[in-house]
């Protein structure tokens, strides 16, 4: 066992202990823990009134830096189903998982999906509607093995859930067929499996994870394409504002526009209720008007 696993399984191991005198008081329905908002949703929507799920990353928390706090190991080892992204979008879940308690039913959302996207892998999946609908699959088969007596339940919510992504990209299809432009530059490169859905082509300032800043040279090439293209619009995350987009859109005559990269909800967003459907009927609005379609 290495030497930042033994720590992280005594924790553990105490707090499966502590949580035992607690289960009086715990909520009802089967425990499940999600990473990130699009999952949290989508376990709720197929476990419906079955299941009691908590998110483990908060909004604005990168998941990459994110590191589970001692209650937060607390909700992991409660859970009876933790669902995750893949992909690398949570390294910290490798350490995470190989010390949950015996049972405990883990389900990486993006396993046997093709995730080559570029020159990196994009672990952002669900912004494609018809990956998003593979990642609910997952959490369906997933939560059948945490509960095989919910079955027919789970199996009714994964059809009615999968049919409104379907229609959702019916509605991305029919309203990106037909664009004056077809390329748009985001601050990171979070959208190139929904751009290569819909015929588009993405430009990044930043890489998948927009860590590192970009170099002098990076947005003097990402200048000359928006002008080269006409583009009159530069992409920015709500949940990371990106001084590097405004400095693009600034040198390149171009506005500031708004795509959700989905891994978490503002403060303001959660108070309105948004969900992962009207966030993404929000981000179709922003292309619509950015590539100029009819």
């Amino acid at each position: 066992m290495s030497d930042r696993a033994a720590p992280l399984a005594a924790a553990l191991a105490a707090l499966v202990v502590a949580g035992c005198g607690a289960q009086a008081a715990a909520p009802t329905g089967l425990s499940v823990t999600a990473s990130i908002f699009p999952l949290a949703e989508f376990a709720r929507r197929v476990g419906g009134e079955r299941v009691n799920v908590k998110t483990l990353i908060p909004p604005r928390s990168k998941a990459h830096d994110f590191q589970p706090s001692p209650r937060d190991l607390a909700d992991l080892a409660r859970a009876r189903l933790f669902i995750y992204n893949g992909a690398g979008f949570e390294p910290w879940a490798a350490r995470v998982i190989p010390q949950l308690p015996a049972g405990a039913v883990t389900v990486n959302a993006t396993q046997g999906l093709a995730l080559a996207n570029g020159r990196a892998a994009d672990p952002h999946v669900w912004l494609d509607p018809l990956l998003a609908l593979e990642q609910v699959a997952a959490v369906g088969r997933g939560l059948i093995r945490a509960d095989p007596e919910g079955r027919a339940v789970y199996e009714a919510n994964v059809a009615s859930l999968a049919g409104e992504l379907r229609a959702l990209h019916e509605v991305f299809a029919a309203a990106l067929a037909t664009c004056r432009r077809r390329e748009f530059i985001t601050a990171h490169a979070a959208f190139g499996y929904l751009a290569r859905r819909y015929g588009l082509g993405m430009t990044a300032i930043q890489g998948p994870s927009a860590e590192a800043e970009p170099s002098p040279g990076r947005l003097a090439a990402v200048v000359r394409l928006a002008r080269q293209h006409g583009i009159r619009v530069v992409y920015t995350d709500p949940l990371e504002p990106s001084r590097a987009a405004e400095a693009v859109a600034r040198e390149a005559g171009a506005t500031l526009g708004v795509l959700h990269t989905l891994e978490g909800l503002t403060a303001e967003e959660a108070r309105r209720g948004e969900t992962y459907f009207t966030v993404m009927h929000e981000n179709l609005r922003q292309l619509v008007q950015g590539l100029e379609c009819r």
